[in-house]
């Protein structure tokens, strides 16, 4: 019986492991976490598709629905905003800042071809709801069949 000898490079085994400390570092620290931050995909979401409609959900707290843009143009769904700092208080000294503030925009590609003009937008407790109803052409069709007389 023949035993099989694999040769282990200690060299290449190094290099992996220090590509995937390095990936480990610059993903944990180097890049800061931020609901909003591109890196990240923007702020969290939830699409999904019903009969009649396709229906986003969108977590974008601390925002005023004035602040919103949301924008269709072909089958690329656009959300985008601003959230403003009310105030910085000078005088005092921060112990800890993580508050972040500035633009967000996050484009979504949809599933399938939508009616923009009578799209639905609610915002309520930091929690926006699209309503994007269906072409004509693509939702679903009943055919009923019928037998055929003798």
């Amino acid at each position: 019986m023949s035993k099989l000898v694999v040769r282990t490079d200690p060299v290449a085994n190094n290099l992996k492991l220090r590509d995937a400390m390095d990936r480990l570092i610059s993903d944990s620290f180097v890049r800061p976490f931020w609901p909003f931050d591109s890196s990240v995909g923007a702020f969290s979401l939830d699409m999904y598709e019903t009969n009649d409609a396709v229906v986003v959900k969108a977590a974008i707290p601390g925002i005023k629905s004035e602040d919103i843009n949301i924008t269709i143009s072909g089958e690329l769904l656009t959300i985008q905003g601003e959230t403003r700092q009310e105030e910085e208080t000078k005088e005092s000294t921060y112990y800890i800042r993580e508050q972040q503030y500035g633009t967000f925009s996050r484009t979504l590609n949809l599933p399938t071809a939508v009616v923009a003009d009578k799209a639905e937008a609610e915002f309520e407790n930091g929690i926006l709801k699209l309503t994007l109803p269906k072409a004509e052409e693509v939702k679903p069709k009943v055919i009923s069949v019928k037998a055929k007389k003798k």
